[in-house]
């Protein structure tokens, strides 16, 4: 059975409680939120997820390829800066565009 937290005594009680069984004060019911139109949420969370993608294929090329100063501890294959980082730009470019569209048509 679900339970929430008493806002008077803090004590976790029943969620259809319409009073408390350890303080006795009245509750009021537990307003639910809902969403309006729960696709256009879906697309902003799928656009934000391919953006940090293409973030995190930027980060991995710049410094996987040499780009920076920063000498890395041990070495990276060519095989990360050649297909893997480029995979993972086009794949977070095809999330971001599939969250637009799902936005698109809510």
């Amino acid at each position: 059975m679900p339970t929430r937290q008493c806002p008077h005594c803090g004590k976790v009680i029943f969620d259809q409680s319409t009073q408390c069984p350890y303080c006795r004060e009245a509750l009021s019911a537990v307003p639910e939120v809902r969403l309006r139109n729960p696709h256009r949420a879906v697309g902003r969370g799928k656009i934000r997820q391919g953006l940090l993608c293409v973030l995190l294929a930027a980060l991995v090329h710049y410094f996987a390829g040499g780009y920076s100063g920063l000498q890395l501890p041990f070495p990276i294959a060519p095989l990360v800066t050649i297909y893997l980082s480029p995979l993972l730009l086009l794949s977070g470019l095809g999330l971001s565009l599939s969250g637009m569209i799902l936005q698109h048509k809510a």
